[in-house]
């Protein structure tokens, strides 16, 4: 008998556990977009979060194939910790929402925008929830910043290491050092995308970048400057950005907080890309921290961010 009682005890203790956290489901007209729920102890009349990933092939952690940080994964444990919910989800195209992706020709910066969107009315009708944020990381800062505009059911946009500038002035800045010849030949690529205009015969050693399949979604993400975007919103704004950050810069944060005076800005000092502590910025050095899964979040970064989302009225 004590033994039946000890197997009950342990079969709801790992059952409270694991509840913590359940798989949410946003259904699409081109199929299903797979995410986390995770909640609090406290699981009514409170507060959640919609975490955005960043760009590339980025999972609902943080994660690609060769670079396992969980850094989203961390953002939404501390958030329970701290009486807030959250949920992170695979955009469509990547892991479990894979399925959910249409043809590359296709598919449009605004679709994401929109999948976004689609979250936030999943959650608006969810009784359990009285405030709903937007939180970005990097491309996902552009993301939600748009989603959140004239949005009734958004509290709240926080931008981690979101871009302020135009993705046409960034892809230059990296690829500033490329020999001269490739340089003559991509930049007025990107001039042409950023004024809507598809480029014919390109060679295929530039696929990666501007094969014709992608090149209606670049034109699509050219024409946002993350700046013009974020004046528009009518909400609390909370800039977050590393100062070791070797991705997005301190100018970046800057310009956002410049185009969005009443938005707070926070650099947190030491801290990059992925939301960690480092304190150099030699690329090399950093990329260790890219691929370890069990280094913690800077913790100023997640001060800073519990005490945004508690302070909302």
């Amino acid at each position: 008998m004590k033994k039946y009682f000890l197997i009950l005890f342990l079969l709801f203790a790992f059952t409270g556990i694991h509840a913590q956290e359940e798989s949410i489901i946003l259904k699409t007209a081109s199929g299903d977009l797979a995410g986390t729920l995770t909640l609090p102890d406290t699981r009514t009349n409170i507060s959640v979060v919609l975490i955005i990933a960043g760009s590339g092939p980025t999972d609902r952690n943080g994660n690609q194939e060769s670079t396992e940080n969980n850094s989203l994964k961390f953002i939404a444990e501390e958030l329970r910790k701290n009486g807030i919910a959250s949920v992170r989800y695979d955009k469509r195209g990547i892991a479990k929402s894979e399925d959910a992706m249409t043809a590359e020709k296709d598919l449009r910066f605004e679709t994401y925008i929109n999948d976004v969107k689609e979250w936030i009315s999943l959650l608006s009708k969810d009784k359990r929830f009285n405030k709903i944020s937007i939180a970005g990381h990097s491309e996902g800062s552009l993301l939600g910043m748009i989603a959140a505009e004239n949005n009734k059911n958004v509290n709240a946009f926080i931008s981690i290491a979101g871009a302020g500038r135009p993705a046409d002035e960034i892809l230059k800045e990296q690829l500033d050092k490329v020999p001269k010849d490739v340089k003559d030949f991509i930049f007025p690529v990107i001039d042409s995308l950023k004024h809507g205009d598809t480029v014919a015969n390109v060679p295929v050693i530039f696929y990666a970048l501007f094969r014709p399949s992608v090149q209606p979604y670049m034109i699509s993400w050219l024409k946002y400057n993350p700046q013009t975007e974020i004046k528009k919103l009518e909400i609390p704004v909370l800039i977050l950005q590393g100062t070791t950050d070797v991705q997005v810069t301190e100018t970046d944060a800057n310009l956002l907080s410049k185009a969005q005076p009443k938005a707070e800005l926070k650099l947190i000092k030491n801290m990059n890309h992925v939301l960690k502590d480092c304190d150099t910025s030699d690329k090399e050095k950093q990329k260790p921290i890219y691929s370890n899964p069990d280094l913690p979040l800077n913790k100023e970064f997640v001060a800073e961010l519990v005490n945004f989302i508690k302070k909302l009225k």
